[in-house]
């Protein structure tokens, strides 16, 4: 392994830094280059990554890397958001808090990319819930369901509590007790998330064996959990 000088620093976003610098320790290795990849943070042979968002960018290089590494992803979670809207000449405008609060669980929109991965005993997930800003400008003809106000990128307020998922079943631990039979529909009730990341949680858990399909109700599947 060797440390390049300001490799993949130029186009770092603001929540991804501010996060970097949050988890860094003294010793730790900075931006190095291991096995063709470029890795955040490097800390006595454990390879941590940064990951504001978007797991799916991450697959290939995590199945590559963990062949022969120990890899830990730092993900952020946002339980209170604070919109901001800047003007032209990057004056604020408004800021004002968005009614959604982020849990724990949303990180099954992420890991639905390679749930599998998790059962690698080289792959932890530290998830770090913040409070952060989001920051717009106003565009015409773009983001239209915002109205063209466009995100330009996110920025680290405060750090509220993190928390370590290093196997599959760590995974229930995000989650309230699951009933004996549910359907994606009353899991969505159960966690409080819109049906899709309910959706997506199953999705998860099934395929890391932690739930299985028992029966359908119409076109709904159920689910039971499995004994481990």
């Amino acid at each position: 392994m060797s440390q390049p000088p300001h490799v993949g620093t130029l186009r770092e976003k603001p929540l991804h830094a501010a996060l970097k610098r949050w988890y860094a320790e003294p010793g730790d290795g900075i931006e190095v280059a291991v096995d063709g990849f470029v890795v955040d943070l490097v800390r006595n042979g454990l390879l941590i990554e940064i990951q504001t968002r978007g797991f799916a960018s991450l697959k290939r290089k995590l199945t590559q890397l963990l062949e022969r590494h120990s890899v830990r992803i730092v993900h952020p979670v946002a339980e209170t958001r604070w919109i901001v809207r800047l003007g032209e000449e990057g004056e604020v405008l408004s800021r004002r808090r968005s009614p959604r609060r982020g849990s724990y669980c949303d990180v099954f929109s992420e890991l639905v990319s390679f749930p599998e991965l998790l059962a690698h005993d080289g792959l932890s997930i530290e998830l770090v819930l913040v409070h952060d800003e989001e920051l717009r400008r106003h565009v015409p003809g773009k983001a239209w369901r915002r109205r063209g106000w466009v995100v330009v990128e996110r920025r680290l307020v405060e750090v509220v509590e993190k928390l370590t998922v290093s196997q599959p079943t760590d995974l229930l631990d995000l989650l309230p007790s699951l009933p004996s039979v549910f359907t994606t529909s009353e899991l969505s009730g159960l966690v409080d998330r819109p049906r899709r990341i309910a959706q997506q949680t199953a999705y998860c858990l099934r395929k890391l064996g932690l739930i299985e399909q028992v029966d359908k109700r119409g076109n709904a599947i159920v689910y039971a959990p499995v004994v481990v």
